[in-house]
């Protein structure tokens, strides 16, 4: 019941990080910076994987598109990539979770459940993998700029959406390492099954072993017993 508690709570770490990646993935808020008036801020200027926006003092927002992928910087390109993996990885690891959980019905006997389990939390640590070293890659090229004092253009700040990526990273991260301790269930069931198999096996050997080696008795033969002092 304990393991299967663990399981529980696993589960609902790594579906939590999913949901954190996945929403990260549309997010607007990857980068921002603003241009402040006498008074108020006269402009905000934001940006994600998809597109460049900037928002007046009115609320009113104007966004432009990437315009070709094969023009974007291959940072972008590369973010968008492990972004995408990490939403699939978790989306099948999800699924690997519902069948190998000890709380369904389905996935078969204990050491398949188990090893499904084990599957799960991979693709669970691969997905936050991919979407911390996103979130990393995009953060390190926003502070190598704001930081080069040669760097002229305009200049951004970390946005909401990496902060929530990180956290969506660790949450799934740590839910996948509690499904691959599961791992060491499903040894210690084969080998349990294991060393049953080999002792039932080595009993019936000797008492084969027994049995011919035990002397044959003829009907009607007398039982010849020997005192400590009587002379063959």
């Amino acid at each position: 019941m304990g393991n299967m508690a663990t399981e529980i709570v696993a589960f609902i770490l790594t579906i939590s990080g999913w949901i954190l990646v996945s929403s990260t993935l549309p997010t607007d808020y990857w980068k921002v910076s603003s241009v402040d008036g006498t008074v108020i801020t006269t402009a905000t200027f934001w940006s994600n994987l998809w597109k460049t926006c900037v928002t007046d003092s009115t609320g009113v927002s104007n966004c432009k598109d990437f315009p070709s992928m094969l023009a974007l910087d291959a940072y972008i390109q590369v973010c968008r990539g492990l972004m995408i993996a990490s939403v699939c990885l978790g989306f099948f690891g999800a699924i690997f979770a519902l069948v190998g959980m000890k709380c369904t019905k389905i996935g078969g006997a204990e050491t398949t459940k188990a090893r499904l389990t084990v599957l799960s939390g991979i693709h669970f640590i691969l997905s936050g993998l991919c979407c911390i070293s996103a979130c990393s890659i995009y953060a390190h090229r926003i502070t190598t700029d704001f930081f080069d004092p040669l760097f002229v253009a305009q200049k951004f700040e970390l946005g909401a959406a990496l902060f929530i990526g990180w956290a969506g990273s660790v949450l799934c991260i740590l839910g996948g390492l509690v499904f691959c301790l599961s791992l060491s269930e499903g040894f210690s069931l084969r080998a349990e099954y294991s060393y049953r198999g080999s002792a039932s096996f080595v009993t019936t050997r000797n008492k084969h072993i027994k049995t011919a080696n035990s002397p044959h008795k003829e009907p009607g033969q007398p039982t010849r017993q020997f005192g400590r002092n009587a002379y063959v």
